[in-house]
């Protein structure tokens, strides 16, 4: 039987992003742990102090190379009060890990991992204009989606809308 134009085989992702958690929270002792989380995903929580390093590792050693999403969370009623989350994968597994950072602060802030997941630029972006969390040593920190001269961040969950006039200058010559 000719096994030349077999694809390889790949081993089950829930399994290898098992090991990832236990290497990584083994790694970080006091800095990750991890989530309780539905059966086949893996979630950790990483300290805000020292997320660019855990970053760095499951990057380099831990083989997530992509940086499929990031995200900002509101929780006023908990400290700390945002979350950052980010989903990493590994590409050739395709094993999946979700990882929260907790931040607090006024304002709130995590450094930037755009040194290690360029595509972390514009997801750091959105979240720094629609929650306010500031992302230390990022490239760019400007606003994204909102006009440079919107005041307030959208989606925390004090913001109201009815005090707030939703209007938009037209930036068009001529108008």
């Amino acid at each position: 039987m000719d096994t030349t134009s077999q694809p390889p085989q790949i081993g089950d992702p829930s399994t290898q992003t098992g090991q990832t958690v236990a290497a990584v929270v083994a790694r970080f002792p006091g800095v990750v742990s991890e989530r309780p989380s539905p059966p086949g995903e893996a979630v950790v929580s990483v300290d805000a102090a020292h997320w660019a390093e855990v970053a760095r590792w499951l990057h380099d050693e831990g083989g997530f190379k992509f940086l499929s999403d990031l995200c900002g969370v509101d929780w006023p009623h908990r400290r700390p009060r945002f979350d950052v989350v980010c989903t990493l994968t590994d590409l050739g597994t395709p094993a999946r890990i979700r990882v929260v950072v907790g931040v607090d602060g006024e304002p709130p802030a995590a450094p930037s991992v755009t040194g290690i997941w360029p595509g972390a630029n514009w997801f750091e972006r959105e979240a720094y204009d629609m929650f306010g969390i500031v992302f230390q040593g990022h490239p760019d920190l400007t606003r994204i989606l909102m006009p440079d001269e919107w005041e307030g961040y959208p989606l925390r969950k004090d913001y109201s809308v009815g005090k707030v006039p939703v209007e938009y200058k037209h930036l068009s010559p001529g108008h």
